[in-house]
């Protein structure tokens, strides 16, 4: 799934004065605020470490995947497996009526999540993002002037035949022209391309949740929903150092009032859809809704329409061919008679912070665990057993790990090794084009890669 926001500035630079994280200096991809006070204890242990301190399996190792669930389990979640401090999050934030206590929809006959009869999804109590409703606090537009690229996979198979290539042609594509994206990601694909994972994450792409299954998220229990976010956070977290992604976006779009809340009181997600369909998926259809011409020329019309609100384009990485189009369209983007400059949509809709507890991929984590990120505690909990490093016993279904800092691997054995990002003093990546960008820019745009959704 890729997304690409793209943010229009004002010409003069007097306008955007009081704007400061609209500045494209380097300084900007560290947050304007830490998640402590500047004399708290946390900053003297981790000012100089770009990890949050722990050892976790090499990304691609057998000992890596085997503390996950399967790769697209036939039967779902096991939601007799979750880590007990996931289950208790979720009791706690049901009992202070926090999550809206919305009916669960079977599939209809239609493909659409059918909730009971009598229960309008469009209404108040329900808000379906399926049947357009927008949930407050979701992300569906991009902020004024930006415009954003969804792709995503519609299935494991698709995946399978396609995903590889179309993926691998894309990040070569962004490689070439030093352009930072968004993935969300697909937890049971994760698994099996760790090479392309951690090349995502050695790019300096941000990287964002797209559950481990790919279910209409809606039409899932309370603990299935807790399950598809949590075991994806959880191995996103393993593989990055210790970051904890801050953004989800769910399969079809799929989400209402209590599987958005769900995300954000147990795990601090936010959520973002979209709100322009390119229908790329169907270009390799026997009867495709669109083709490579139209998806061309509705690019077209979307980038030089109006700037508000912000663009969030749905588009693929389902096959060489819609990938392809997202690569034509790419010059319109960064087209100065168009008004766009192309950066991170996540770090841009959340003020150069990418992750609940650390900048971007090359600046210092902090100690949270996954539960209580957004609260500051400390602690990091690695929920799946299987770590190399010395482990004290946590909470019932958890491992806390405690090691030297500085000692995470994030590379992987065989042909998926991929050593940890070197860095320099200030936390960021030396080979990065992400600090080398100028800090100037009439118009700025904001892109975002949503991948193997």
């Amino acid at each position: 799934m890729l997304v690409l926001a793209l943010l229009a500035l004002p010409l003069l630079s007097s306008a955007h004065g009081n704007h400061e994280n609209d500045s494209h200096s380097a300084a900007k991809r560290l947050p304007s605020s830490w998640f402590h006070e500047r004399d708290h204890p946390v900053h003297e242990l981790f000012r100089r470490g770009d990890t949050d301190g722990v050892t976790y399996a090499a990304v691609g190792s057998s000992e890596w995947s085997a503390s996950f669930p399967a790769s697209w389990p036939t039967n779902g979640i096991d939601t007799n497996s979750l880590p007990s401090s996931w289950v208790a999050a979720l009791n706690a934030a049901v009992a202070a009526k926090t999550i809206p206590d919305v009916p669960v929809p079977t599939m209809g006959s239609d493909g659409n999540p059918a909730y009971p009869s009598g229960q309008d999804p469009t209404g108040s109590d329900i808000c379906s993002g399926t049947y357009g409703c927008r949930v407050d606090g979701d992300i569906w537009d991009g902020p004024d002037g930006t415009a954003t690229y969804v792709p995503r996979f519609r299935s494991y198979a698709a995946f399978t035949h396609f995903a590889r290539k179309g993926t691998a042609n894309l990040l070569t594509f962004l490689e070439g022209n030093n352009q930072q994206v968004t993935h969300f990601l697909i937890g049971s694909n994760i698994l099996y391309a760790g090479a392309q994972f951690s090349q995502m994450v050695n790019m300096s792409h941000d990287i964002a949740v797209h559950t481990w299954t790919h279910p209409y998220m809606t039409t899932q229990s309370n603990l299935q929903v807790v399950g598809e976010l949590g075991w994806t956070m959880q191995l996103i977290h393993n593989s990055t150092g210790g970051r904890i992604p801050k953004y989800w976006r769910p399969p079809y779009g799929d989400t209402d009032k209590r599987v958005s809340a769900i995300a954000k009181e147990v795990f601090g997600l936010t959520t973002i859809v979209w709100n322009q369909d390119t229908a790329d998926w169907t270009l390799t259809e026997s009867n495709p809704y669109t083709t490579p011409a139209q998806i061309q020329s509705n690019m077209e019309t979307w980038l030089s329409g109006s700037k508000s609100p912000g663009l969030i384009i749905l588009e693929h990485e389902l096959s060489t061919d819609s990938t392809a189009a997202f690569i034509a369209a790419y010059p319109l983007m960064i087209d100065p008679k168009n008004g766009w400059k192309v950066e991170s949509l996540v770090s841009l809709v959340s003020g150069n912070v990418s992750y609940q507890n650390a900048a971007n991929n090359f600046s210092p984590v902090t100690e949270n665990d996954i539960i209580n990120a957004k609260n500051g505690a400390s602690g990091i909990v690695a929920a799946a057993a299987g770590s190399s490093t010395a482990a004290n016993a946590g909470p019932s279904g958890t491992t806390t790990i405690k090691s030297t800092p500085g000692s995470v691997k994030a590379g992987a054995t065989g042909s998926d090794s991929s050593s940890a990002p070197s860095t320099t003093a200030s936390g960021k990546s030396a080979a990065s084009p992400r600090w080398a960008m100028s800090p100037t820019g009439l118009i700025t745009v904001a892109a975002m890669l949503m991948l193997w959704t």
